[in-house]
């Protein structure tokens, strides 16, 4: 590998120049990949403006396109995940789990705030409100491995053991894994040790060589990898527009409105953008750390305040049964109905994150050993979300099982927010916790969408630090295209996040041949490093 990676330096540096060379004069464009920039923005501009001229027509193609993904490739994505998780697990517990990753020795960013951008970045919104929600779902509705299981009976204790598992099972070990565990490995190696850019055609250079880096293949594929990306962003920010205004009403009585949820996003992408431009160092890390210390505090007070006897409960025994469960639940096929859905809905949206996410996860782990990536992104960060799940989610299904109806009530008609909220309500200091849970879900949203916004304009221009005109642009647009989408109600927030699984069609082929070179690098960097 070595040698045809150093074979295609000067070929490459020769398409850069080509590239700089045929740029546009304008300042911001100067280095940006002119292509990629057009297809990927112009694709989702075309899907806002389709959605606002007949929300109907663009749910009904995309309701076909997910269909059609699912069926075809749900048993792929399964698999998948599956193996780039144990692959992972391997050669981070093997000799390879010594190998220093990113050219340099010692870490660029502390330990904590290290684990603080993985957590926030990845976890992101989504995190919060699914966790009230998810749970609940599974409790009132009962999966169908868990349905027909003696004792499983809804509403009773074992059938919220039974929903927390399933629910850590969707965000658990396997979400995890996908999104850097084997690709940040690749990413690190080619870019920092042998100079290649650091855009998602890079993971195909193994495999391809040049005809990926400087033809067509390299644009399409990171176009998609670029598209997925920008959709799985703009979806939890317009997303967070509609739940925050929604709190707010509830809370407050400010009116639910239109402009109401536009002031909301101005105000998030304000946040967000500011914190891309400061840059991973800056605002990236302020954020992440904000947000972690505000998710701590607020785990502290449920756990000590809460329905404490049952989140330990359901903790020990929903990650009991989710291990016990594991292989079965990774590999269920007998529901597909169900399946499209939940698993193969979820690990379609994190598929979609994967490769940008692996070049961010590589920018920020530089330093860091192959074990300390695989057991913080494949172990650790799962375990702590298992347990957020646990706090948030298993305080609701405590309150329902204590009173039928506080918390499924407001949840009917999968009302994310009215769940949180019902939830929070139940605990001492309701108001206060609840507000503070507004405040916590909006800055895991930012935290997303900086980082997001950063790993884009990466795609952009190839390098780590992107200028701050590509850093605004794409998150001042991502912010507009969602303000278009939640102008139309729900529906179109729900179409694009359901054109994520689309997207992550094309973006799972990009993943695959990590399964393969991901262990040869770190035999190979093995090696080089005496180990």
């Amino acid at each position: 590998m070595t040698n045809s990676t150093q074979a295609t330096m000067p070929a490459h540096e020769a398409a850069m120049s080509s590239h700089e060379a045929t740029t546009p004069k304008i300042k911001w464009l100067e280095g940006v990949d002119l292509p990629v920039f057009f297809i990927s923005g112009g694709v989702l501009v075309l899907f806002a403006v389709l959605a606002l001229y007949d929300i109907e027509m663009v749910s009904g193609w995309v309701n076909t396109g997910f269909a059609t993904s699912t069926k075809l490739f749900g048993a792929y994505w399964q698999i998948l995940l599956l193996l780039t998780f144990v692959i992972g697990i391997l050669l981070a517990v093997s000799h390879t789990g010594a190998v220093v990753l990113g050219g340099i020795k010692v870490p660029e960013i502390s330990t904590f705030k290290w684990i603080s951008i993985i957590m926030c970045t990845l976890l992101a919104g989504g995190g919060v409100f699914w966790a009230a929600a998810e749970p609940m779902a599974h409790f009132t509705s009962p999966p169908p491995l868990f349905a027909g299981m003696p004792g499983s009976e809804t509403g009773t204790a074992q059938a919220a053991y039974n929903a927390l598992a399933q629910s850590f099972m969707h965000w658990g070990f396997l979400a995890w894994a996908i999104l850097g565990s084997l690709t940040g490995i690749v990413f690190m190696y080619l870019h920092y040790e042998k100079g290649l850019p650091l855009k998602p055609r890079t993971l195909l250079y193994p495999v391809f060589g040049d005809r990926v880096m400087t033809g067509p293949l390299g644009t399409i594929v990171d176009s998609c990898c670029v598209l997925a990306v920008v959709a799985g962003t703009v979806g939890p920010i317009g997303f967070l527009g509609l739940q925050v205004s929604f709190g707010l009403e509830k809370l407050f009585g400010i009116p639910n409105t239109y402009a109401t949820q536009v002031s909301i996003l101005v105000g998030l992408i304000g946040i967000y953008t500011l914190s891309a431009v400061s840059g991973v160092t800056k605002g990236i890390q302020i954020l992440s750390r904000a947000n972690v210390i505000l998710a701590v505090a607020l785990m502290a007070f449920i756990l000590f305040f809460g329905p404490t006897a049952f989140i330990v409960d359901g903790y020990i025994q929903g990650f009991g049964l989710y291990l016990d469960q594991f292989i079965p639940m990774a590999t269920f096929r007998a529901s597909p109905a169900w399946l499209d859905w939940w698993t193969v809905f979820f690990w379609g949206w994190f598929l979609g994150y994967g490769p940008l996410m692996a070049m961010f996860v590589a920018r920020i782990s530089r330093g860091r050993t192959i074990r300390q990536m695989v057991l913080l992104i494949s172990v650790v960060a799962p375990i702590i979300t298992c347990f957020w799940f646990t706090i948030v989610g298993g305080s609701g299904l405590a309150f329902e099982l204590a009173n039928p109806g506080v918390i499924s009530e407001p949840f009917t008609g999968f009302n994310l927010p009215a769940a949180l909220l019902a939830i929070t309500e139940q605990l001492p200091m309701g108001f206060v916790i609840s507000v503070l849970f507004l405040i916590l879900t909006t800055i895991f949203v930012a935290t997303t969408g900086d980082s997001m916004t950063y790993a884009v304009s990466m795609v952009m221009t190839g390098t780590d630090d992107p200028k701050p005109a590509i850093r605004v642009f794409w998150g001042v647009i991502m912010g507009v295209v969602a303000a278009l989408l939640i102008s139309i109600g729900s529906g179109g927030i729900s179409a694009l996040q359901s054109f994520i699984v689309i997207t992550a069609v094309p973006v799972s082929l990009v993943l695959l041949p990590s399964l393969w070179t991901a262990p040869q690098i770190a035999m190979k960097m093995a090696k080089e490093q005496g180990l």
